[in-house]
């Protein structure tokens, strides 16, 4: 099993494999069921929510951010739990839109489907979710597939999407530029000099597709060799590029509280794709919550689930998946 590094709350990847918390009740207007994904290499978990009422239902695959993220968007790192992206699942249901949201390979419940971590490639969460979008395709309970990805889980959805004939994408809290670059922007500040130099070096190596066995004690749990891999092949893929490949209706929405990711990232991917909606949530974090920029707000709300997610993103999210269903 893949362990749980300690890294800064900024730092927006881990390759890990870690606990989830209990799986909270539904809502009494939707039913809920655990679903399987069988792979090659093991069983990958998730959980679908389908609203009352009768005929087919529009729905939405929900994709966890980076790290040991769960379905539910909460993860070990941090204390306690914000059901981010349960409550974004609850929140499409009582707008009549049909939600998956799973335990990425490595983490949670799926832990035991993850590869040691030198093996983990950010191509292999992309195949994964292009398996869950076929599966949800092939179930006539379901009219249209809308793809939403948050955080690192947006680059995932964005490559997925096409794979599968995904009939519509969200963006949410994704970033615009290559990964190394918000990396590079996010650890600038932290580093002093020396070690700016070093992990700009080890940055350069990455890019360029190449190992590096010289990594300072300091940067270890960043750049760790069995890690690399992984960033190697998360480097390659560059959103703004890929953004403009879909050949279906995209939303981006962005909070303007995001200590995580800055509205620039998503202004930044609506220019590459001028007919998306740009959707700017004011007050909305990086948990999907309305919090002021005060870090100490910030922080708490990560570990509250008795803050709701921002009703605009459920709004615009469960408007986007119900224009796209497919007449029986």
């Amino acid at each position: 099993m893949l362990r749980c590094p300690v890294v800064p709350l900024l730092v927006l990847f881990a390759v890990v494999g870690c606990a989830s918390p209990a799986e909270p009740s539904p809502p009494d207007s939707a039913t809920s069921q655990s679903v399987r994904l069988e792979t090659a290499t093991g069983v990958l978990h998730g959980t679908l929510l389908v609203p009352g009422g009768p005929g087919a239902h529009p729905v939405a695959l929900i994709i966890a951010g980076s790290g040991p993220t769960d379905r539910n968007g909460n993860s070990p790192l941090l204390p306690g739990a914000n059901n981010s992206l349960k409550l974004l699942a609850e929140g499409l249901a009582e707008h009549g839109v049909a939600s998956l949201r799973y335990d990425k390979r490595g983490v949670a419940r799926s832990a035991s489907a993850g590869p040691e971590e030198a093996e983990m490639r950010f191509d292999t969460f992309v195949e994964d979710a292009a398996a869950w979008l076929r599966q949800l395709k092939a179930d006539p309970r379901f009219s249209s597939v809308t793809v939403a990805g948050h955080s690192e889980g947006s680059l995932i959805g964005m490559l997925a999407a096409p794979q599968a004939r995904a009939d519509a994408f969200v963006s949410i809290a994704g970033i615009a530029r290559r990964a190394s670059d918000v990396l590079r922007d996010q650890l600038r500040p932290q580093l002093p000099p020396d070690l700016w130099q070093e992990s700009e070096r080890i940055l350069g190596e990455l890019e360029a597709g190449r190992t590096t066995d010289s990594v300072p004690a300091a940067l270890f749990a960043l750049y760790r060799p069995s890690v690399q891999p992984y960033l190697i092949s998360w480097f390659r893929h560059v959103p703004i590029e890929e953004i403009v490949r879909l050949e279906v209706p995209v939303l981006i929405a962005q909070g303007t509280t995001d200590i995580q990711v800055t509205v620039a990232e998503a202004e930044a991917l609506k220019q590459a794709r001028a007919d998306a909606e740009l959707l700017i949530i004011e007050g909305m974090n990086h948990v999907l919550k309305t919090v002021s920029p005060d870090l100490a707000a910030q922080h708490a709300s990560y570990s509250d689930p008795g803050l709701p997610v921002a009703p605009v993103l459920v709004e615009r999210t469960a408007q986007l998946a119900r224009s796209t269903q497919r007449l029986p």
